[in-house]
């Protein structure tokens, strides 16, 4: 089957109508009024855009029939629950549901898999940020999500990062015209030893024996990338005392990796 190309019930959808504005708003006052017919009509006419949307996913996924039969129910959803007192088009309420049914499936059937801890705080923080979104106009700072779901900046962020979708390693990373760079053509060509791994093992079980806020500093200043006086303003204590803390959990990951 050719990726843009979907039959149903044996008739190409490139053949099916595209219902105009004035259609739609008598197909939903019809079936509003309990004709399911005019549901049906309404979800053939607008499988033109449960297709356009899928064209933004076709590198995600080697099963498009999968995804649009998903896309369908995100469709389903949509028409269910348009309200034409909105005032605005079908299809800008539409799209975000048939998109979010459609992420929501490709992260649930990821290859890699993510645990159930950490995907439930990604959705947590995913649906807080889409709220406080249509509330305030703006993405919501990060603190702010932090504050409302009680939670530290670390453990969004690593559930966040752990819903990201995986990079292959012949995805085409520059091409001047020449020759493709290909991701792999970056990755170091050489097999770990033993020492390595070990040292890997001795290093995260000495970042693990550190204090509370030893540990909290650490992460936030080489991982997140945050300076002493962000931090300092973040857990209400001076910059001094930052950089003594920073110190000392250096000296302490030290001793135990010796």
């Amino acid at each position: 089957m050719a990726k843009h190309k979907v039959d149903i019930s044996g008739m190409s959808t490139a053949n099916i109508k595209v219902l105009s504005n004035e259609e739609m708003v008598v197909l939903f006052k019809r079936y509003k009024e309990g004709d399911l017919k005019a549901r049906e009509e309404l979800v053939h006419g607008n499988l033109r855009l449960v297709l356009s949307i899928l064209k933004k996913f076709n590198k995600r996924t080697d099963n498009m029939d999968d995804l649009f039969q998903i896309g369908c129910i995100g469709l389903l959803k949509a028409i269910d629950n348009f309200d034409l007192s909105h005032n605005v088009r079908f299809s800008t309420y539409a799209v975000p549901m048939i998109v979010g049914e459609v992420r929501r499936y490709l992260r649930d059937n990821n290859c890699i898999r993510v645990s159930r801890s950490l995907k439930d705080i990604a959705y947590k923080t995913l649906k807080l940020k889409e709220e406080l979104t249509n509330i305030y106009g703006k993405e919501p700072s990060i603190e702010m999500i932090c504050d409302i779901l009680q939670m530290d900046e670390i453990d969004i962020l690593l559930a966040m990062d752990a819903l990201r979708e995986p990079i292959s390693m012949f995805e085409p990373i520059y091409n001047d015209g020449g020759d493709t760079i290909y991701l792999s053509d970056q990755l170091e060509d050489k097999k770990e030893t033993i020492n390595r791994w070990d040292a890997k093992i001795i290093l995260q079980e000495a970042i693990d024996n550190l204090k509370g806020k030893e540990k909290q500093i650490l992460v936030e200043r080489f991982i997140i990338g945050k300076t002493q006086m962000e931090i300092a303003s973040e857990i209400g204590i001076s910059q001094a005392q930052v950089s003594r803390l920073e110190k000392n959990a250096i000296n302490n990951i030290k001793k135990l990796v010796k």
